[in-house]
């Protein structure tokens, strides 16, 4: 497919890339960073939506586990011998070259590599080429090449894990800011990706900021519940909370 027709594709499905900043708001992105992956699942879950966690990925830097931002999504299909040659390396306008620096601050690049490992999504001097754009971390369901430099890289990345092939081997990139599936979970541009020990979520953008209410008063819930389980009080009444054991904790907001 030409780069032409990428954008076409584009501009068809989303009515063009997001440009400029991020558009979610600082209070809403301090928030989710405040709380857990598993908080914000069970708000989403109580919203109807089951199908938010993006399995089977680990983060290469422990240090960068923390990660809130838009998704800028590329998808892939499978390579073809006849087109995806080492040639075409040297083409500034390949697909993944021009997704990349198509991706804006605070934008996390989430690639749909078919859960395909054998040959990596991503190398690091692409990732060190979006982390110097203000890209907020890269989510794929594929592998990453190149991972002695992501463990110390300065950017969440979160992958399926590494392959030393080149993307050529196995992967050809079509198009960007489109809907994807990563992980098996559907991702569609501007969703709000988020991640913390334990993985990557996907927050439907329209849900963003009342899931980020409620998950951080759900968190001063549990931390006030989470005492009284380690005062020694029993289950029945706490976990959970009974009516008296909220009057006690609204007391303690007031």
């Amino acid at each position: 497919m030409s780069t032409n027709a990428i954008d076409r594709t584009t501009q068809s499905v989303t009515d063009g890339p997001l440009e400029g900043p991020s558009l979610l708001s600082d209070q809403t992105k301090s928030t989710l960073l405040s709380v857990g992956t598993a908080t914000i699942t069970t708000q989403l879950l109580s919203r109807g939506f089951r199908n938010t966690y993006l399995e089977g990925l680990s983060v290469s830097n422990p240090a960068r586990q923390r990660m809130v931002g838009e998704a800028f999504t590329m998808r892939s299909i499978p390579a073809r011998e006849d087109i995806d040659v080492p040639s075409i390396f040297q083409d500034y306008d390949h697909p993944q070259r021009k997704g990349v620096e198509s991706v804006q601050p605070g934008h996390v690049l989430v690639i749909d590599s078919r859960g395909k490992k054998r040959a990596a999504s991503l190398g690091h001097i692409l990732a060190t080429r979006l982390r110097l754009r203000g890209a907020a971390g890269v989510v794929t369901d594929g592998s990453l090449r190149d991972m002695d430099g992501f463990e110390s890289l300065d950017l969440p990345t979160f992958s399926a894990g590494p392959s030393p092939t080149t993307n050529l081997a196995q992967h050809h990139v079509v198009d960007f800011q489109v809907p994807i599936a990563c992980a098996e979970v559907a991702v569609y541009p501007g969703d709000i990706i988020v991640s913390d020990r334990d993985g990557v979520v996907c927050i439907p953008r329209h849900l963003a900021e009342s899931v980020a209410a409620d998950s951080l008063e759900q968190e001063k819930l549990e931390q006030f519940v989470l005492s009284r389980i380690e005062d020694g009080n029993p289950l029945r009444g706490t976990y959970p909370p009974d009516e008296q054991t909220m009057q006690m904790y609204r007391r303690g907001q007031r």
